[in-house]
Parts: structure tokens; sequence; C-alpha cells
């Protein structure tokens, strides 16, 4: 019996603040969820909120402590962790006491489940029912993993004053050793590339090495966009002998949040490679590791450990989660925007869930306000965007930047500017302002816009837990950002968590449109849409380099149409989805690459 194979889905990081506390809210059903470990404040605030709740002692960790941001994020993990196996034994008593609970949590299980039909056949049994009952869930129920992100770019230098702290003092360093001074026996997942500093640094904890059973108290996750990315972060890892126990597949742009769009490569195409290459992926990892175990002189696992592949970004419907789960042996398929409509489940407040019930496809886009200068999937008429257009409009542009977590530009500071703060922004429009003769009023408008339409992402992105819980908040008003993948311009309800799980598994739909497209197409029309953009927003002569890169990106997206057309002919529930298909083709051919002179 392994541990956790209760769901076949997850619910991945969200923002800041959505998922922060997931896991006090349905880790005892058996739910894994991620929470983000970039805001130490926000993380602070609610082991605060926490400990009250559940009449937990609590003394603050301030600013003044040493190591303030690492000791914060172990206090909190620690307290969730507390709080979750708390609610787990509880949860166990009341199924073991109530058929009706039992029923209940039954009802929430893949239909496909051993430990469902394990359940019916004691029900259905029903001597000795509650001592048989007790055992069985004793052996077969596990809450669900609470682990936690940390986006590797976000590593920003800290000082004390004018002195530069040593590099385990940045912001995901610190990050890191908290999680890993935590009790958890859980997993982080690492995002947004390597950082080889950081990979470097987890040598330094016990817990991602295999002790004597060969397990790992700690796990490594990959978020990764394709094959060839997942094998040169795995080996990298791997020659420093830590083992990456699951490759997390998303989405390059039917995701929320950040967007990292790949070459034109797409969904389907990068998990059938997955599915043919997996062993190849493991046995190169493997060797990699037992070489550098024993130039350590470690102890070493003689087999592999295991490796999982799991994927999300844009599913919607039971038969998409189904189809996932059969054709690419998928271990687990993430449920992430969907899950900002359920209470149960995810930090949102009441003002920002009505915005997104009743966003319509047009509402959801790929804008520009992040400050690390990678497209961000956002929603019109959030309280972030009209407080900001307010501050433009009177000449106030930029914000406070009081967290400074994406104090990441050494453009004007060594010490790091954010290019959403006031300060960055005025600098640049005083610069923009001293050439405006020489610009026409076209060109000027549009550089002004981009260096305005920058978003406080570390305020924006945890209000929303501070606004549900009437925690105070300090400082200037930024509002909420939200940051949906577009696919919940489908959901257009609040919903229970039952209701939630019974759409992902029996195919009790929630969804009230029959326009949606399927996941695979609407990937496809936002890559064409992605790659029309790029053509139409060059500007100055065309590099060789560019116009290789714009080749290679059509190439692969016409590959992914002939392997899509391949797919649907052979899938009954993706037959009628042809036709898309081949407007799509037409579509792309139509799209020309410039062909001016090559520099």
């Amino acid at each position: 019996m392994t541990k956790n194979n209760l769901h076949t889905f997850h619910i991945p990081v969200m923002g800041l603040a959505y998922t922060i506390d997931s896991p006090i809210r349905v880790a005892q059903y058996g739910i894994s969820s991620v929470i983000a470990l970039a805001d130490d404040d926000l993380i602070e605030k609610m082991r605060n909120f926490y400990s009250t709740k559940f009449n937990i002692p609590y003394e603050e960790i301030t600013q003044k402590f040493h190591d303030y941001r690492a000791e914060r994020i172990t206090s909190y993990l620690n307290l969730v962790d507390k709080i979750v196996k708390e609610k787990f034994e509880n949860f166990k008593i009341e199924l073991a006491e109530s058929k009706t609970a039992l029923e209940n949590f039954m009802s929430m299980l893949p239909n496909t489940s051993d430990i469902k039909k394990g359940f019916q056949n004691l029900l259905d049994d029903g001597i000795a029912f509650k001592e048989n009952i007790q055992n069985y869930i004793e052996t077969h129920l596990f809450p669900g993993e609470i682990d936690v992100n940390i986006m590797t770019k976000l590593d920003k230098d800290n000082f004390i004053k004018n002195e530069q702290l040593p590099i385990e003092f940045n912001d995901a360093h610190a990050a890191l050793r908290g999680f890993a001074n935590s009790n958890l026996q859980s997993s982080v997942v690492l995002s947004a590339g390597m950082n080889p500093r950081l990979f470097g640094y987890f040598e330094n904890f016990k817990d991602f090495f295999p002790n004597g059973n060969n397990e790992l108290r700690k796990k490594i996750i990959l978020k990764v966009s394709d094959f060839r990315s997942a094998m040169i972060q795995g080996n990298f890892l791997a020659k420093k002998g830590l083992w990456v126990s699951e490759y997390r597949i998303e989405s390059g742009l039917n995701c929320g949040g950040h967007a990292f769009a790949t070459d034109g490569l797409l969904l389907g195409t990068i998990l059938e490679e997955f599915k043919h290459k997996k062993e190849q992926l493991i046995q190169s990892a493997h060797d990699l590791m037992i070489k550098a175990l024993q130039a350590k002189n470690q102890h070493f696992p003689e087999n592999p450990l295991e490796l999982k592949i799991t994927v999300q970004g844009g599913v919607g419907t039971a038969a998409e989660h189904e189809f996932l789960l059969d054709e690419y042996n998928v271990d687990s398929v993430g449920w992430g925007s969907p899950f900002l409509l359920v209470p149960e489940a995810t930090s949102v407040d009441k003002e920002t869930r009505n915005l997104l019930m009743n966003a319509k496809e047009d509402d959801f886009y790929l804008s520009n306000i992040s400050p690390l200068g990678v497209p961000f999937n956002t929603l019109k008429g959030t309280t972030n965007e009209f407080l900001k257009q307010k501050r433009i409009h009177e000449n106030k542009a930029g914000s406070s930047c009081p967290k400074k977590f994406l104090a990441l530009s050494k453009e004007y500071d060594p010490h790091g500017i954010c290019t959403a703060s006031k300060k960055y922004q005025d600098i640049k429009l005083e610069e923009l302002e001293a050439k405006k003769d020489s610009l026409s009023y076209d060109e000027f408008e549009k550089i002004k816009i981009k260096i305005t339409e920058k978003s406080c992402l570390c305020v924006g992105l945890a209000n929303a837990s501070y606004l549900e819980n009437d925690i105070k908040i300090k400082g200037q008003a930024q509002g909420v950002v939200i940051c949906p993948g577009p696919n919940l311009a489908y959901f257009d309800q609040e919903v229970s968590l039952k209701e939630m799980i019974q759409h992902i598994y029996q195919g009790k739909s929630i969804i009230r449109t029959n326009d949606r497209p399927n996941l695979f197409i609407k990937e496809l029309k936002m890559y064409i849409s992605y790659f029309r953009n790029e053509i139409q927003s060059v500007s100055g002569e065309l590099t060789t380099a560019q116009h290789k890169k714009w080749n290679t990106f059509k190439s692969n997206l016409l590959d992914g149409i002939e392997y899509y057309k391949n797919l649907f002919e052979s899938t009954i529930a993706f037959k009628g989805d042809l036709n898309q298909l081949d407007s799509c083709k037409s579509e792309l051919v139509g799209i020309k690459i410039p062909v001016s002179e090559l520099v």
C-alpha cells in the first residue's frame, strides 16, 4: 500500500495567498495542495491568525530576529502540520462512528479507487463494522501532502544597512531553509527554471538525501514545460546526489500566474515525449545520483527511487482528467483556477470571487503587469487595476514597495529596486520626459504605459487572505491582484468542495456553458495568438536568431496540430474538434514571418 493514492488530482500553488492555508482546509480528505513560501510577512500573519483560531500559543517572530524569514516559514509550516494532523485524527473518528460521514466521504473518491471499493465491501459486510472500519481507516487513509513552492527567480540579495548578507540569507535560500528545518515530510516544488546556486544549497540538508531505508523525508518536485528542461535540471541535481521525485508538467500558456511559453511545443506532444522517455529520465538521473552519493560516502539506493509525472494547466472536465491519466499514464492532474470558486479550499475575498464568477472569456488576458518581465495571466476589473490607474491619473504612478520581494532590478541601485515601485517609475518617467521632443505622441504614450503598467504583486497577491480573514492591511492601498488561468472563464458559480470533486471524478458537471473548447484546442489557440502578437510587436531590424526562433516556433505548432489530428481521430471524446484543428492550421499558415534584411 503506497501512501497517498487516494486522489488523482492535486491543487497547485496559486498566487501568494490563494493556497496559503489550503492544507488546513482540505488535507484531512487526502487532498494534496501547495503553499507559496515567497511572502514571510503574510506567513507570519497567518500563523498568528491560526494560532488564535486553534488556541495555540503564539509569539511573534519580528524582523529583528537574525534569521526571521526562515524561522517564520518553519514555524508556520510546523503549525499547519500540527493542525492538519489533529483535523485528520478527528476526521478518522468521525468516519468510524458515522455511516453518513463515511458515505459522504466515499462520494468524494474516484470510482476507480480501490480504497472506495474496500469501504463499500465493509459497508456491505456489516459484521463487526466499527472495529473493521477502524482498522481499515488506520491502514489505508493518509492526509494530503502539505507541499511548498519556491519560485527560483525570487532570490533577492539582502542587506543590513549597506552590508550584503551571505548568500544563504537570499530570499529563496532562506525559504528553502525554512522548509528544510520544518517537521514536514513533503515536497518542495521548484518553479520558474534553474537557479544553480539554490540547487546547490539543497546539499546542506540531509532530509533531501535517501536514508538507510531508501526513503526521502523531503522531496523535490520540478515544475517544467518540456522534456529537455526536465532532463537538464534533473541531471544537474542528480550530480549532487539529489533525486527529483516528480516532474510537474505545466502548460506554457493555459495556466494561471506567470506564463512561460515554450518554443511552440504543445502540451500533448510534450506529454507524449515524457511517456516514451520516462525510463531514460529515471535511469540517467539514477546513474548520476549513485556516483555522486558514492563520492560523498553516503548511502545510495541500488534501484531507482519512485518518479512521478504529473500535469496541470487548463484541465476542466472529468473526460479531460480521465484522458490525461489514461493516455499519458500521469500520476496526478493539477486543478488550479477552478478551486478559486471553492471557499472550502482556497483563500479568496468575496469581491474577487464574485469578479471571477462573472468574468467572461474576454476578461482573462495575458498581461505585462509582472515586475519579473514575464507574461502574467490576469483579469480585467480587479481592485488593483483600479487603484493603479487612479495613481497614474494623479501623476503618482508606482507602488510604495513595502515588501521588496521583487526588488530585483539593479539598474539604479545595487540593493535592487522593483520595476513596479514609485522610486523606479519616477526615474524612468523623468528619463522619458527628457527625450519627449524626439518622440511622436504615440511612441511617448507607448513607452509610458510600458513603465507604469507594472503592478505590485507582493501586496496584491497577498491581500485576499487579509480581506477574507479581517486582518488589518497597512500602508498604501493596492487592492487585489488575481492570476487565474483562462480556463476559469467557463466556471461561473461558487461551489462546495464535494461538488468540485464530483465534477472532477464522476462527471456531475458544474460547467453551464456548451462552448468551452477542450484544453488542447484552447492552448493551441493561445499559442497562435501569442505567436501573432510576437511578430506584430517586433520593432527595428529582424535578427537571424529571431527569424530562426520564429520558424522553429511555427514548425513546432504545425507538428503539434498534426499530432492532435491523429490523436483526435482515434479518440471519441475529441472527434468533434477536428474542424477546429483545421481552422487553427489555416490561421497559423496565414501568419507570415517577416523576411526583411537579416542582421
